[in-house]
């Protein structure tokens, strides 16, 4: 009759969750089965080490919780305390975080009906008023995200971080039209606006911070994942690119007939201050979607890249909103009498050039969508050192169960709690999912290896060979 393996939770996070086997320590998902696995380490202080390191990676340090009780078996302190982060006072922390975004929100919206730039508010032009109201709303949505606290903090400063990035470049070329052509050119709205952007930036940042208390988690897509990570970035430049060239198009009639069509927009005609914050905008773009590709766990990397595809898809919102809106004659050079005399008309279109960057937003946004909804891979990491039955010929009908060496995730300075045997008794299930029974195994060597059910048969008849021929060497 097989045994049914008892499974021991000690911490849970959000997703995931660390405890023991019956000979093993072992990360689950949380309300998942405990039969399998996703990862486990031998059932040794440097496994437990290693086991720890792992689910600390895959958890934000303030997702961790102690399953049951106060505190683990040889800890002084919570596991939160020890996971802290290294910026800010902890909640302090996110509270500034909380108030900067606040007063940056506060002065953006006081910024939209105030004289902005050619003596036009923002509330004048339904165009540019659209972008910028998404954009406040998002930063408010990352406050309200910042202020649950959570894993909520952790999306609403990696969203705002995004947004604020891409962001810069936009403001940045709008504060170059008064820097290129004079301070007449701007308004009280801009400075309010340019005000705005740099204490959400600065809250963003801070918020940021609390939850950054290691390297950037950045790995190389690998397996499945790589073909759609190579195709967001792809779709990241892209999106950059078709940012440059002329998107507006507008086509002049006469009276007699006669047609002229001219564009406008090119992001390098513009002076030199307003191109260089189309540049900075476009480089930010690509930066950030790169990093969001390499980003692990990928559903994190999912919302980094949503803040920076936000003001994109903005700015397609505002083009198409202006392509709506009665176009005047007098902004091509035209006096009302000479309209009048020629009989000029004016209609307003798009090039081209904008519908492949729609095409290119749309990619981003769809790669969010499937970088948030697939299964977490980060949790099951396949080497190139795996066992037999890993490779190309495994049955992808038979669950394999990954076993991680012990030394795999080492990384300085991460303190675990001491891994005490007589208080497991927490949490714990026997869970009989997929399996009813447990996978022994022994080697001298556990790395990276894979155990399959069907093998179960072929270890026993080799432990038993090995127990008879030791018996009789004794005898002997």
């Amino acid at each position: 009759m097989d045994v049914l393996d008892k499974v021991t939770v000690a911490y849970r996070g959000a997703t995931y969750e660390i405890g023991r086997g019956r000979d093993y320590f072992g990360v689950w998902t949380v309300g998942g089965s405990r039969s399998q696995p996703l990862e486990w380490w031998p059932e040794t202080q440097e496994g437990w080490s290693a086991a720890w390191t792992r689910f600390a990676v895959l958890e934000p340090p303030d997702a961790i919780t102690p399953a049951g009780r106060d505190t683990w078996p040889g800890e002084s302190a919570s596991a939160g305390q020890r996971f802290a982060p290294v910026a800010g006072s902890g909640r302090g922390g996110a509270v500034a975080a909380l108030l900067l975004l606040g007063v940056g929100v506060a002065l953006g919206v006081a910024g939209l009906f105030r004289v902005y730039l050619d003596g036009s508010s923002l509330a004048s032009q339904p165009d540019n008023l659209i972008a910028h109201v998404i954009y406040l709303a998002v930063w408010t949505a990352c406050a309200v995200l910042i202020a649950l606290g959570g894993t909520r903090l952790r999306i609403g400063a990696l969203l705002a971080t995004g947004l604020s990035i891409v962001t810069f470049g936009l403001f940045l070329a709008d504060a170059g039209t008064p820097i290129s052509g004079g301070a007449h050119l701007g308004g009280a709205g801009l400075v309010l606006s340019l005000l705005g952007w740099l204490a959400c930036a600065a809250g963003s940042a801070l918020a940021f911070l609390q939850v950054g208390s290691r390297p950037l988690p950045l790995a190389r897509p690998r397996g499945a994942a790589l073909g759609p990570a190579v195709l967001l970035v792809l779709a990241g430049l892209g999106a950059a690119t078709a940012f440059a060239p002329a998107w507006d198009s507008f086509t002049l009639r006469t009276a007699a007939g006669q047609t002229q069509t001219v564009t406008a927009g090119n992001a390098f005609a513009d002076p030199a201050a307003v191109m260089a914050g189309n540049v900075i905008l476009m480089a930010a773009l690509a930066a950030v979607v790169i990093v969001a590709a390499l980003w692990r766990p990928a559903r994190y990397g999912a919302v980094l890249l949503a803040g920076a595809t936000i003001p994109m898809a903005a700015q397609a919102i505002s083009a198409l909103v202006q392509v709506g809106e009665a176009t005047s004659p007098t902004q091509f050079g035209f006096t009302p009498a000479q309209v009048s005399q020629l009989g000029l008309t004016i209609s307003a279109g798009l090039t081209p050039v904008f519908w492949i960057y729609c095409v290119f937003v749309v990619v981003l946004a769809v790669s969010c969508a499937w970088m948030l909804f697939t299964p977490r891979d980060a949790a099951v990491p396949v080497s190139a050192e795996a066992g037999p039955g890993s490779g190309a010929d495994a049955d992808p009908q038979v669950p394999i169960w990954h076993v991680a060496r012990a030394d795999a995730y080492e990384k300085t300075g991460v303190r675990s709690p001491a891994p005490d045997g007589d208080h497991w008794g927490i949490d714990e299930a026997t869970d009989s999912g997929e399996f009813d029974s447990y996978e022994e195994f022994e080697s001298d060597n556990p790395a990276d290896s894979t155990v399959r059910p069907e093998a179960r048969a072929e270890a026993a008849d080799a432990a038993d060979a090995a127990d008879a021929a030791k018996e009789a060497d004794e005898t002997r």
